[in-house]
């Protein structure tokens, strides 16, 4: 039986740190680690944002290509102690980045550890990423339509809501009030009906890596919203501290300037109007917190809905050690 260890939360929580304790404790040496951690991050994907995405990487930190089967692909790993982290820089920031995009790279790294008889530790706070590679999302696979997209987007909410129910009126009735508000899910909605339209009876699945041999254990990490506004502020400040400001002028000068998506990433696009002079630092500082924050009460809302999660609070004193004895525990059964 194959075991997958999924780390899940909102931001700030100390996941990918708590994923690197546990593989080190598991395993028999330092030589002999079982398990390799693959970043489950929307943010994380891209080359050259290091600091902002939250990487974490340590100084002098090298990308290589240690699975030719990979390298073909152009995807390799940084090792934070001794420890192989795949699914950062999977992209130029030019490039635009979906869940699909994300799934056909992530799916060949799962089975890459998988046939190397590896633990894959899932780690990340992107709870639609992680919902499409461990059960997987119809029609997620379905291309992505520009020319619809920049039709659609001059139209208002009831227009898009209208249009989709004339499209596909079983899957506006099933939207809830939050969605249907939501243009960007709208047009998604949109692009997909036409798309059936057009491709009737045409399926788009791709084959995830896992069987029915494959034994999941889901970890939460969270902590009372205080706690965590408090660790993201903290977070905020040491970011500016190594050098963000320099990170993003750097994307700037080689030519990623803010009308691209990836520029829309929390981070930069708060950094957006303090170097544009409109406001200080501390306002930034204010908001870049504040929808980060924002941010982490949407991932909470997202991974509560999933009940297989085991949730550990990582303001009490021993929520390490009841985290480390559960999954021993699963481990060894």
């Amino acid at each position: 039986m194959k075991k997958v260890l999924v780390i899940c939360g909102p931001t700030a929580t100390g996941k990918t740190k708590l994923a690197i304790y546990l593989i080190k404790a598991l395993s028999l040496g330092e030589k002999d680690l079982l398990g390799e951690i693959v970043s489950v991050d929307s943010r994380q994907v891209c080359q050259k944002m290091d600091i902002g995405t939250g990487k974490d990487l340590p100084l002098g930190a090298k990308f290589t290509y240690p699975e030719d089967s990979l390298k073909k692909k152009k995807i390799g790993c940084y090792q934070i102690s001794g420890v192989k982290i795949w699914g950062y820089d999977l992209v130029s920031p030019k490039e635009d980045f979906s869940v699909a995009t994300y799934l056909k790279k992530a799916t060949p790294i799962v089975r890459n550890i998988l046939s190397r008889d590896k633990m894959p530790v899932l780690v990340g706070g992107s709870g639609l990423y992680l919902k499409s590679l461990v059960d997987g999302i119809p029609n997620v696979l379905v291309p992505r339509d520009n020319n619809l997209r920049r039709w659609l987007s001059d139209l208002s909410v009831g227009e898009l809501f209208e249009k989709l129910a004339q499209l596909d009126s079983k899957k506006a009735a099933s939207l809830n009030l939050s969605d249907r508000k939501n243009p960007r899910r709208l047009i998604r909605a949109i692009e997909v009906a036409q798309w059936r339209a057009r491709n009737l009876g045409k399926k788009v699945s791709l084959v995830l890596p896992w069987d029915k041999e494959s034994d999941f254990l889901f970890i939460g990490l969270m902590a009372p919203l205080p706690v965590l506004k408090n660790r993201i502020k903290k977070r905020v400040i040491g970011r500016l501290r190594v050098g963000f400001k320099k990170e993003v002028l750097e994307l700037l000068r080689d030519g990623i300037d803010w009308s691209f998506h990836s520029m829309d990433t929390l981070g930069y696009k708060n950094i957006k109007n303090y170097l544009l002079g409109k406001i200080n630092k501390k306002e930034m500082i204010e908001d870049w917190v504040g929808d980060e924050f924002a941010y982490a009460r949407r991932q909470m809302t997202w991974f509560k809905k999933d009940k297989r999660i085991i949730w550990f609070d990582i303001s009490n004193e021993d929520w390490l050690k009841e985290v480390e004895k559960t999954v021993k525990n699963w481990y060894y059964s």
